[in-house]
């Protein structure tokens, strides 16, 4: 076990970098889906070894980092606008090409020295940048063995997580004068509602206007528990095992959700009685028919669903009787039917905004939504060889817990997790499935893929 130290980040510069093209000055409506997220910032990190002897000197690398920034945001606007509300109130993107905030900073640690297991710790406040303004901002910390970590943190009613993959690795990829593998389309009318369509009563389940709920209780006298940042990793052979457990048909998601959903129940407290869980579905391959303008789609394509079952009867159910409830919900949200019904529901309720219902505490006991990291950008190469170690970093609040697994090449998972502290007590006591994400970890994966 190699041992971490408390260590501090100092800012050396700070500067915005806008897109190397100029833009005229415009004002883009948010979809409907974009319309169903709230205003949060969600973070991502990467960290290269050895990157500042690969480029000369720090400064070197920094340089050729902004310039391809700028070229790269002139493919990727929205990056460069700023959120701001329309004639009804509704938040909408004001492509003006402010920039993105780059911060340059210096840390007085070894990547090897630094805990991932503990985020609130060797990340928070250090190695992922506070946006204040605008819709991404940057950070790159320079650390004593001549690594980097190069983080970004980006508003979600832009963009979603697979939207800002591939920025990242198109940016990448632009440092490198390679050729974007992937060109992103910002096709409004793809989801557009539908002329004259009847509202499908089931999206009331999923999502609800907030004029429709109840206040949040007064933050002076509730007792709100206290939630922390985790990362973990399940092995490879573990993932496997989970899903041959779940029973045929399952997806290796499904089984990890249902061995949550499990874990949770076991924590839950005497007077909650039903646990909630939730899983972010993807609707790029569902629309259109999968085409390629979908899969390059810039923004928010996403539907939550979940299910909510006793505690008790939680306890008492095998892991593929779980992941059938799992697969159900699931299921009936990963269809084209689905997504349209939710752009159609949202419009005939707009400019009232909603928000998913499991992010809202009706049911009165614990709740945790699952999102894939697939498609993390583990290979992004700016010209020092791909990351030693990444993660997403989503610290937002106290409530609904969340969990991303990032599968890596190798078929491990990297599982970021943001709970309450007695969910993430109920994980450690499962080692053989979430294991505490060690640095001796990630340089055995280093020296193993040298």
């Amino acid at each position: 076990m190699v041992a971490s130290k408390a260590y501090t980040v100092t800012v050396t510069a700070k500067t915005t970098v806008a897109a190397a093209l100029p833009m005229q000055e415009h004002r883009r409506p948010l979809s409907n889906l974009d319309l169903l997220l709230p205003p949060l910032d969600v973070g991502i990190f990467l960290c290269y070894e050895n990157a500042v002897a690969t480029s000369t000197t720090y400064a070197t690398m920094v340089a050729a980092l902004k310039a391809s920034l700028a070229r790269t945001l002139a493919t990727y606007y929205p990056f460069a606008g700023e959120v701001v509300s329309n004639e009804a109130g509704e938040p909408e993107l004001l492509c003006s090409n402010r920039g993105v905030d780059f911060v340059e900073a210096r840390a007085d640690a070894e990547l090897r020295e630094l805990c991932f297991h503990d985020p609130d710790e060797s990340v928070e406040g250090k190695l992922v940048p506070k946006k204040k303004k605008g819709v991404l901002c940057v950070q790159a910390t320079e650390l004593k063995c001549g690594g980097v970590v190069v983080a970004c943190t980006f508003d979600h009613r832009v963009a979603d997580a697979y939207s800002t993959n591939m920025f990242i690795v198109s940016w990448a990829e632009t440092v490198r004068s390679a050729p974007l593998s992937v060109l992103p389309t910002f096709r409004s009318s793809l989801l557009s509602p539908r002329p004259a369509a009847a509202v499908d009563a089931s999206i009331d389940r999923l999502y609800a206007p907030l004029s429709s709920l109840p206040p949040p209780p007064d933050s002076d006298t509730a007792a709100a528990p206290v939630s922390v940042n985790r990362i973990y990793y399940i092995a490879a052979k573990d993932v496997t095992t989970l899903q041959a457990a779940a029973g045929k048909g399952k997806t290796k998601l499904e089984a990890f959700t249902a061995c949550l959903w499990r874990l949770l129940a076991k924590a839950a407290d005497a007077d909650e009685k039903v646990c909630c869980m939730g899983v972010v579905v993807n609707g790029r391959g569902r629309l259109c028919g999968g085409e390629d303008d979908m899969l390059g789609y810039f923004g928010n394509v996403l539907s939550i669903p979940y299910g909510t079952l006793d505690v008790e009867a939680l306890h008492g159910m095998k892991l593929d009787e779980v992941a059938e409830h799992v697969h159900g919900w699931v299921s009936a949200a990963a269809t084209e039917k689905h997504f349209l019904n939710l752009v159609d529901w949202v419009e005939s309720r707009r400019p009232v905004p909603s928000v998913a219902r499991i992010y809202c505490g009706e049911e009165g006991g614990p709740a945790c939504v699952v999102s894939s990291g697939r498609g993390f950008p583990e290979e992004a190469d700016f010209g020092w060889g791909r990351p030693a170690f990444g993660s997403y970093h989503f610290p937002w609040g106290d409530g609904a817990g969340y969990v991303m697994p990032i599968p890596r090449g190798s078929g491990d998972w990297v599982v970021y997790a943001h709970l309450a502290r007695r969910f993430v007590a109920a994980l450690e006591e499962e080692p053989t499935v979430f294991r505490p994400l060690t640095t001796d970890y990630i340089l055995n994966k280093i020296d193993s893929e040298k």
